[in-house]
């Protein structure tokens, strides 16, 4: 994405979350093709008759977006990182109910080296995935809303320094610890 691209986003967004209702069709065409690519990216690895499908993930993402009346996003990676939190709502929300129809069974699975760059692949189905992650904000909620960014929003390094406000580097270096808390999480609860 250019950055003449990048800042019509941001002005977009601007103009949509200071009330201006006709920001909103050229904004969804912006975003768009980014969210379905990252929402597709959670459910490729899932069964073909699952319910949900990336169109419907966004869909629903989107309009709870809309819904918000205090909405404000600062720029175009903030909006990605609000997103990212609101698709994680999304799917947990789909998941419980799903388990909660199916006793257990078709839980929602997401690779997590999709989000983790990592040689061993485990494959924590979603709800666990929360547990960890709540378990992870309760010690360091900084370090839960990189996860959030980087996993759910698919928010490159750089991205996620520019909504927290830090240095690229100091991303890198929370995001391995990051990786290794969950990692160390999700090992010690599958042994329990």
């Amino acid at each position: 994405m250019g950055r003449q691209e990048r800042g019509d986003i941001t002005e977009l967004l601007t103009a949509w979350t200071n009330g201006d209702k006709s920001a909103l069709g050229p904004l969804m065409e912006g975003v768009y093709e980014r969210l379905v690519r990252i929402a597709a990216s959670y459910l490729k690895d899932e069964r073909r008759d699952h319910t949900l499908d990336a169109a419907a993930l966004v869909h629903e993402a989107f309009l709870r977006l809309v819904q918000q009346d205090r909405a404000r996003f600062a720029d175009r990676a903030h909006f990605y990182s609000v997103a990212a939190r609101t698709m994680r709502r999304v799917l947990l929300d789909h998941a419980r109910k799903q388990a909660s129809l199916k006793r257990g069974r078709g839980t929602l699975r997401i690779p997590i080296e999709q989000g983790f760059d990592v040689a061993d692949p485990k494959h924590p189905d979603l709800l666990t995935l929360d547990d960890a992650l709540r378990a992870l904000e309760s010690e360091d909620a900084e370090l839960a809303d990189l996860v959030v960014m980087r996993f759910f929003g698919g928010m490159k390094k750089m991205e996620v320094a520019e909504v927290m406000g830090v240095s690229g580097a100091t991303v890198a270096r929370r995001w391995r610890t990051a990786r290794a808390w969950l990692f160390e999480y999700l090992r010690d609860s599958s042994l329990s």
